[in-house]
């Protein structure tokens, strides 16, 4: 049997002056896969803060094989930021024109780009599904690539979910690196917490381990979930929200009982980190 191959690195392709920075992804994608997302980052204070202004850029890197989650986020951010412009990244060429396909212009375009952002300055990027493939090191790698080329005060929303988007994880991160982690998934199709682990960030799925941060937070998850089982009665919704305050107390919890109901729970990164 041949051995795996190696995951890949941050490899630099020509395109024209500039030069692209990445691999290009796996491309799947589905409709409304990342829309769990979309609505975090819509609703997010922080993220209403940097789109304020009247020129804000936003920008979805590896969007995949369609650029239907580029236009939903487009126009789930535009229902509240009317300015925000909305560029979708790809390296492959390909890729880039089926986005160029149904670009509206300057509202929704596309360009061929990496982490280098093809040499803009946005106020946000989000990035799913694009550093999975990826090994820790190069994931890290990225991370400092990304937000070194924010705009002042800009943030970057990086994780990864399932190909439906019932499960799914995300670190937001600012200029001075990770500010939270995101749990995020549909209660009513989940099973238990636990299932959460399959889709945590780059950054933390290999320390999902005994003795780890991130362990600890799902296994205190799971056992709050447990706890929760009582009021399954009146729905999965329910159970979540009381398995998320009872975090509280010992967690640095950043979500709302109203994030909760969507089945979410945020914390601070320090309590996930790893050294």
């Amino acid at each position: 049997m041949s051995p795996a191959p190696p995951p890949p690195r941050i490899r630099r392709y020509a395109a024209g002056r500039a030069r692209t920075l990445g691999a290009p992804t796996r491309g799947t994608t589905n409709p409304n896969r990342l829309r769990r997302n979309d609505n975090w980052i819509v609703a997010h204070e922080r993220v209403a803060a940097v789109l304020g202004d009247p020129d804000a850029l936003a920008v979805d890197l590896g969007y995949g094989a369609t650029p239907v989650t580029t236009v939903e986020l487009a126009d789930r951010l535009q229902a509240r930021f009317p300015r925000t412009r909305m560029l979708g990244l790809e390296i492959d060429p390909d890729r880039v024109a089926a986005g160029v396909a149904v670009a509206d212009p300057p509202r929704l375009d596309f360009a061929r780009g990496g982490f280098e952002l093809a040499g803009r300055r946005p106020q946000l990027v989000r990035a799913m599904n694009v550093l999975r493939q990826y090994d820790e090191a190069a994931a890290t790698t990225a991370w400092t690539e990304l937000c070194g080329r924010l705009a002042p005060g800009g943030l970057l929303v990086e994780g990864t979910c399932d190909e439906v988007g019932r499960l799914g994880s995300w670190v937001l991160l600012d200029g001075a690196g990770p500010v939270s982690l995101t749990l995020s998934c549909s209660v009513q199709h989940l099973d238990h917490p636990r299932s959460i682990a399959e889709r945590l960030p780059k950054a933390l799925i290999h320390h999902n381990v005994p003795g780890r941060p991130v362990h600890a937070l799902l296994a205190a998850l799971g056992a709050a979930w447990d706890t929760a089982a009582p009021l399954a009665v009146f729905g999965p919704r329910q159970r979540w929200t009381a398995a998320a305050a009872a975090l509280a107390p010992s967690w640095p919890v950043l979500s709302t009982p109203r994030r909760h109901r969507f089945g979410e729970l945020t914390v601070a990164w320090s309590a996930v980190a790893s050294g």
